[in-house]
């Protein structure tokens, strides 16, 4: 579900799970154990993309909504752990946004420290309201900090995707560029980072990052049960399923 390429001190690391990136619970698991093999391996900075015209759709809802309470709290301590997992990393990591990305998809990238996304009519943004999900804070907060606090309250209340165009004047990403030369700029601006004296960049990284890795320095400590909560109220189930129907209608 991910290929793995490597460019000198660099790890790309390209999620592969057709037809639209859906994450599913192996996926999460793949993707954190990647993470942490490429800083094993001594990789100095990591891409993180997805297929051209599709980062990731985010969660694999018909897949989730198979599975008991057991099984969804298992699904989203793995999520929580996947943004601490990136939240964590000691070294750059940019997301190399190859087209939509909601949700899921959008949350991935936030937790990046550098974003980079295809320009044109793709979408990225926390629909969860849309479906019927609650963003707890731990996720608002990763946007608060890229955005700004009104216009992530904006955004998240709204549940709103914006277009890539919108995304950049917002802050949601910071650079755009042809949809086949999104990991280009991606690996660009590892390398410009890496070329800087590494003490001082991983250290002030460090220390600007400070508010990530404290809100996820414990899975466990998240409020994962309240969250679990929220997915099981009937609204919530009846938007998500309503969701799904319209994705089968939409494959037939």
């Amino acid at each position: 579900m991910l290929n793995i390429t490597q460019h000198d001190a660099i790890t790309q690391i390209q999620l592969a799970r057709p037809p639209v990136n859906a994450l599913n619970l192996e996926l999460l698991r793949a993707l954190q154990q990647a993470l942490a093999e490429a800083v094993k391996g001594g990789a100095r900075g990591i891409a993180l993309s997805g297929a051209q015209g599709m980062f990731s759709a985010g969660v694999d809802v018909p897949a989730l909504l198979t599975r008991d309470r057991a099984g969804v709290r298992e699904y989203w301590r793995e999520f929580f752990a996947t943004c601490a997992a990136l939240a964590h990393l000691p070294i750059p990591v940019v997301a190399a946004i190859t087209g939509h990305s909601p949700a899921g998809g959008a949350v991935l990238s936030l937790f990046c420290d550098y974003r980079v996304m295809a320009e044109g009519p793709y979408r990225i943004g926390l629909n969860e309201v849309q479906v019927g999900l609650i963003a707890p804070d731990c996720i608002q907060m990763a946007l608060r900090r890229v955005v700004g606090a009104y216009r992530a309250e904006r955004l998240l209340v709204s549940g709103a995707l914006i277009e890539a165009g919108q995304a950049l004047a917002f802050g949601f990403v910071d650079e755009l560029t042809a949809v086949d030369q999104v990991p280009t700029r991606a690996l660009h601006w590892l390398n410009e980072t890496l070329a800087l004296p590494s003490h001082a960049m991983l250290g002030t990284r460090q220390i600007a990052r400070t508010d990530l890795t404290t809100a996820f320095a414990d899975v466990d400590a998240l409020p994962i049960d309240s969250f679990v909560d929220a997915f099981f109220h009937p609204q919530t189930q009846a938007t998500l399923q309503a969701l799904v129907d319209r994705l089968k209608n939409k494959a037939k």
